[in-house]
């Protein structure tokens, strides 16, 4: 039962995304709901209740901030990372997005897929330094953080 069933994205006082940045936080949304792998971890001598959790992402003070409950329940955890270390993959995120949102429209497929095969290494990227982050504040998977390392883009985007 460790896992995430419900997420709620804080956008207080970010610009409104883009179709195409909002359709990918709807499918990083619902892949992340269909599976996943979260579990805060214990801290300063608390035990964390099992899940399933409810997790709410936000931007404050120039801070990622991760809320944390238990599943309709009190909140057991909450983490704030700097965002400097997911600054540089958030940009080449957002560029190469571009990129292929661009491709779609008008190149072939092999370029397409060459452009894609690149958005995915840097997702990739950003999910590793999403998972290095929370070493110690919480255990998750690899496509639990690139799912993440996406919601995160999406609260860049303000």
């Amino acid at each position: 039962m460790n896992r995430i069933t419900k997420i709620d994205i804080d956008g207080t006082g970010l610009a409104a995304p883009t179709p195409e940045i909002e359709q990918e936080r709807k499918v990083a949304i619902f892949d992340l709901l269909e599976d996943n792998s979260f579990a805060p971890l214990a801290r300063d001598g608390r035990d964390v209740p099992e899940g399933p959790f409810e997790v709410s992402l936000a931007i404050r003070e120039k801070r990622l901030v991760f809320d944390i409950a238990t599943e309709g329940g009190p909140q057991v955890a909450e983490f704030q990372l700097s965002l400097g270390p997911f600054r540089q993959a958030v940009k080449d995120y957002f560029q190469i997005c571009e990129s292929y949102f661009d491709a779609v429209k008008k190149l072939p497929p092999a370029q397409i897929e060459a452009i894609d095969m690149a958005r995915r290494g840097i997702h990739n990227e950003g999910a590793r330094i999403l998972k290095e982050r929370l070493e110690g504040k919480a255990e998750l998977d690899i496509d639990t953080a690139r799912r993440l390392f996406t919601l995160i883009c999406v609260l860049h985007w303000g």
